[in-house]
């Protein structure tokens, strides 16, 4: 028995209808890739804020300061970042710790940490993408990211 015979067209429509859905929910988890400075969502401060900005006492902050996010424990261990911002633009971001107990570890973030890293710099924010094959120190990575930006805000 054929499942597409002619004298069941109700059979057609549903299993046409399931692929069409089908296919709609393939295309729409695609992540599309943004263009850097576009994701900019959690910047502390933009370049050219003006003066007075919700969050700053008084004036866009200047100068050269440098803080520690978060320790954030994930599965394998502790991560930690440390950035430095210049003029309210992040310039630096450091993993101060991060999972390197055993050989896997350290081979596994020899190649994360510094991709996060670069990451970082490109997006002036903790809007980054997991590293294939590091989804956890990815995650602490972004969070303890995060929360140093949040104190910057705050600061």
């Amino acid at each position: 028995m054929h499942t597409l015979r002619k004298n069941r067209p109700l059979r057609r429509i549903v299993l046409a209808g399931a692929a069409t859905v089908s296919g709609m929910v393939l295309l729409l988890s695609l992540k599309p890739h943004t263009a850097p400075g576009v994701a900019g969502l959690a910047s502390p401060v933009p370049a050219g804020a003006p003066s007075g900005t919700a969050g700053s006492s008084g004036s866009t902050p200047t100068g050269t300061r440098t803080l520690t996010g978060d320790s954030v424990q994930t599965r394998w261990g502790p991560v930690q970042v440390r950035i430095t911002l210049k003029d309210g633009r992040l310039t630096d971001v450091t993993a101060v710790s991060y999972p390197q107990e055993n050989p896997r570890d350290q081979q596994i973030n020899s190649y994360a940490v510094p991709q996060l890293t670069r990451e970082a710099l490109t997006a002036q924010s903790a809007d980054i993408d997991t590293v294939s094959g590091a989804t956890y120190t990815s995650d602490g990575y972004r969070r303890s990211l995060q929360s140093a930006l949040d104190a910057a805000s705050r600061s």
